[in-house]
């Protein structure tokens, strides 16, 4: 595997888990189940192995300019509809 592979590869990884991470906020700080459980299944998206399996089963992937549209669509309805910041808030409160 060459280095813009590897870089490409880490980097869904990343986004794979921070949507990821949204998601299980908006699930159970919050009362948005809904939409924290479509971005869990949106996050799946992300993660390699589950790319590859889609792949597979389907015979077509998910482009890379599709993804990187997702992830600005995701990062701007959790930070401007969802309200991140204030379940991230009651989440610390509820944990410390």
């Amino acid at each position: 595997m060459d280095i813009k592979s590897n870089i490409w590869n880490v980097l869904s990884w990343l986004f794979g888990i921070v949507v990821l991470a949204i998601g299980f906020l908006n699930s159970f700080w919050g009362n948005d189940l809904g939409f924290g459980i479509f971005l869990i299944l949106l996050s799946l998206v992300y993660f390699p192995p589950s790319h590859f399996t889609f792949k597979k089963i389907t015979g077509f992937s998910i482009h890379l300019v599709l993804k990187i549209m997702l992830v600005i669509f995701i990062i701007w309805a959790a930070l401007g509809v969802g309200e991140l910041f204030n379940k991230i808030k009651l989440m610390m409160i509820d944990l410390g």
